[in-house]
């Protein structure tokens, strides 16, 4: 049970506890005006605590977090754009259908490191690794932004360089696994990162090397889908490795996807956890399919055609039915990768 202390009254003239089942019920965009209200309500709203006390009564959603490309600069003429993309964080409120835009990472003002890979754990958004967008050098960097004080904080960096890895969160962890390193030999090694101590754990190994490979959990499992070895650039490989969350134990399954398709942010969950192509649902999202999970439904992003614009979906079930959404302009550009976020 999460307790906060409770001295003078949150809102005048309303029993302490009403007046604390309203603030949590607050939208989290309202959270940095809302703080200015007194000094109680900034404890409140900006305290570890208040992520718990949403999820205990039942007032946490499902959120869909973005990578996606931004609007960039034209030329003279307005027709091209030029330069390296432009990657920033997208959230979407299925609920409420607001669209929003995370403030830049200080650290990289101008966009994300390229092919950054995301995470969520209890409120807290998880950046980490990617390329530099200036040098296109690998990094290590792993930055927390906290939906309750809408702040940027830098963690303890990742223990090995890796690029196009496995992430998934679970329970105040984040795991990372496979990728490859800075010479392109692809990794078989697994790390646990523990928010809120700011540490980082080494795990058991998967049984091969897994580059480009998918990441996601189910249940208390952390699976790894397909990728492929060192010596098979661009081979995917139609097995998984599974990892029991509760035990640390890996296992294999075979023929879990299908060989040769690239796996990455477009793994679909159905019956008896058997896995999809999300791009095979629907001749909307054929190229480019990404899908991020919100409970019953998962937010579908993808174009029918090379080149074409992106349509967005919220689609019900294993891929039943598909609704498309509409999507603010400067929202419409291509999603990387994506993952979802209890807030």
């Amino acid at each position: 049970m999460v307790s906060i202390e409770l001295s003078p009254e949150l809102i005048p003239g309303l029993p302490e506890e009403i007046g604390l089942d309203c603030l949590i019920r607050f939208h989290y965009s309202t959270y940095r005006v809302a703080a200015r209200v007194c000094r109680r309500w900034q404890q409140l709203l900006q305290s570890r605590e208040l992520h718990y006390l949403r999820k205990q009564a039942g007032y946490t959603r499902k959120a869909a977090c973005l990578v996606q490309l931004l609007n960039n600069t034209s030329d003279s003429a307005g027709s091209k754009p030029f330069g390296p993309p432009t990657y920033g964080l997208t959230v979407f409120d299925p609920m409420s259908g607001i669209w929003d835009r995370i403030d830049p990472v200080p650290k990289y003002p101008y966009g994300l490191p390229l092919f950054c890979q995301i995470a969520s754990s209890e409120g807290k958004l998880v950046v980490m690794g990617g390329w530099d967008p200036s040098s296109y050098d690998p990094v290590r960097d792993v930055f927390i932004y906290d939906f309750t004080t809408q702040r940027w904080g830098q963690g303890k960096q990742m223990p090995e360089t890796r690029s196009f890895f496995a992430p998934g969160g679970f329970e105040g962890r984040i795991i990372v696994a496979g990728g490859h390193d800075e010479n392109k030999n692809a990794l078989s090694t697994a790390w646990e990162y523990d928010v809120n101590r700011d540490e980082w754990t080494e795990l058991a190994r998967m049984s091969q090397e897994r580059d480009e490979c998918q990441g996601m959990v189910i249940g208390s499992e952390f699976w790894v889908v397909s990728g492929y070895r060192t010596d098979n650039q661009g081979g995917f490989e139609g097995s998984a490795e599974l990892m029991d969350l509760r035990t640390g134990e890996w296992r294999r399954i075979e023929e879990a996807w299908k060989a040769s398709q690239c796996p990455r942010s477009c793994v679909g969950v159905g019956k008896e956890k058997k896995l999809f192509y999300w791009g095979d649902c629907d001749s909307a999202i054929r190229v480019g399919a990404c899908a991020v999970t919100l409970g019953e439904w998962t937010l579908v992003s993808g174009s029918a055609y090379q080149g074409g614009p992106q349509g967005f979906f919220l689609v019900e079930g294993h891929g039943e039915r598909f609704k498309r959404i509409d999507v603010p302009p400067q929202f419409s550009g291509f999603v990387q990768s994506g993952c979802s976020l209890d807030i």
